[in-house]
C-alpha cells in the first residue's frame, strides 16, 4: 500500500480551539473547567436525588433522570478534546477517535431529543387526562419510551461513521469545532458526498424535526385543554409544571438549530461564531438543565432542602 493511500485512509484531524485567542487558551480553560464541573456535579446530583427521594419516584422525574444521564454522556464525550486543546495545546486527533466521539455526540443528542418528547407526553397526559395518568404512564411505559429514544438514536446514526470511512480526506483537515461533528467532517471529505449528506438530513428530519412537531402539538393540546377548563381551575397550576420542560426544550433546540443552519446555509461565516455556537450547543445544555429544574421545580427544591438543610426564606415570615 502506498504512502499516499495510508494518508488518505488514516487521516489526522485538527481542532481549532478559539480562533484569535490561542495565546489565552490556558486562561480560557479556567471557566471551561468550572462549567464542566458544574454540569457534571449538577446532573449527578439530580440522579442521586431521583434515586434517593421516594416522592421523586414519578414518571416525570424518571425522565428527568434519563435527561441528566444523557447530559452526563454529552459532557464526557466533548470534555477530553476541549480540555486537551486548552490545557495541553493538543489539536490533533486520529480518524477512529474522531468517529467514536462523533457517534456518541450525535447519538446522545438524538436520545436527549427523544427524552424531551417523552417528557412532553408526560405533561400532556398529566394535564389532559389526569385520571388516567397512573394507568398510562407506568414504569413499563417509562422504560419503553426511554429505550425507544436510545434505540432510535443508535440505529439511525450508526451508519454515519461507516459513511465517513469510505471517503478519502485531503487537505489540512481542520475542523470548525473543538470536537468531531458529522457535517464538519463531511465537508472535508473528497469525492461525491451527496448520499451521505442526504442521509444526514434524513436523520435530522426523522429525529429532531419530528420531535419538535410532536412537542409543539402537545403544548397546543395542553394549552387548549387548560383554556377550556378556565384559568381558575387547578389545571392552570398544572400548566406551570411545564415551565421547566419548556425552558429545557429552548436550551436544547435553539443552539442545535442555529448550528445546523450555520453549517448548511452559510458559506462565509466567522470561525469565532462557529466556535461560540458549537460550545453553546454541547456545553450549555448539560449546564443549564440541572439549574432550571433546581430553580423551577418545587419537588426538586424540597428534595434539596431535605438533603442539604437549605431553608427557603419566605417574604413576610
Amino acid at each position: 500500500m502506498s504512502g499516499s493511500s495510508n494518508i488518505s485512509n488514516w487521516p489526522t484531524f485538527s481542532f481549532i480551539g478559539i480562533p484569535g485567542l490561542e495565546a489565552a487558551h490556558m486562561w480560557i480553560s479556567i471557566p471551561f473547567c468550572l462549567l464542566y464541573l458544574v454540569a457534571l456535579g449538577g446532573n449527578v446530583l439530580l440522579l442521586l436525588l431521583v434515586r434517593a427521594e421516594q416522592n421523586l419516584h414519578e414518571p416525570q422525574f424518571y425522565f428527568l433522570a434519563m435527561l441528566a444521564l444523557t447530559d452526563l454522556g454529552l459532557s464526557l464525550s466533548t470534555m477530553p478534546s476541549v480540555l486537551a486543546i486548552f490545557w495541553f495545546d493538543i489539536h490533533d486527533v486520529g480518524l477512529d477517535a474522531c468517529l467514536t466521539q462523533m457517534f456518541f455526540i450525535h447519538t446522545l443528542s438524538s436520545v436527549e431529543s427523544g427524552v424531551l418528547v417523552a417528557m412532553a407526553f408526560d405533561r400532556l397526559v398529566a394535564i389532559c387526562a389526569p385520571l388516567n395518568y397512573t394507568r398510562i404512564l407506568t414504569r413499563h411505559t417509562v422504560v419503553c419510551l426511554s429505550g425507544a429514544a436510545l434505540i432510535r438514536g443508535a440505529t439511525l446514526l450508526a451508519p454515519l461513521p461507516f459513511f465517513l470511512r469510505t471517503f478519502p480526506f485531503c487537505g489540512a483537515n481542520i475542523l470548525s469545532h473543538s470536537y468531531c461533528y458529522y457535517p464538519d467532517m463531511l465537508n472535508l471529505a473528497c469525492g461525491d458526498v451527496t448520499i451521505s449528506s442526504v442521509y444526514g438530513l434524513v436523520c435530522v428530519l426523522c429525529t429532531f424535526a419530528v420531535d419538535v412537531i410532536f412537542i409543539v402539538v402537545s403544548y397546543m393540546k395542553i394549552l387548549g385543554t387548560v383554556m377550556k377548563l378556565g384559568i381558575q381551575d387547578r389545571n392552570w397550576k398544572s400548566l406551570q409544571t411545564c415551565a421547566c420542560h419548556l425552558c429545557t426544550v429552548l436550551v436544547f433546540y435553539l443552539p442545535l438549530i442555529s448550528l445546523a443552519v450555520l453549517h448548511r446555509y452559510t458559506q462565509e461565516t466567522s470561525p469565532l461564531l462557529y466556535t461560540t455556537m458549537s460550545n453553546a450547543y454541547l456545553l450549555m445544555t448539560p449546564l443549564l438543565n440541572p439549574l432550571v429544574y433546581s430553580l423551577k421545580s418545587r419537588q426538586i427544591q424540597a428534595a434539596l432542602n431535605k438533603r442539604f438543610g437549605v431553608q427557603r426564606v419566605v417574604a413576610g415570615e
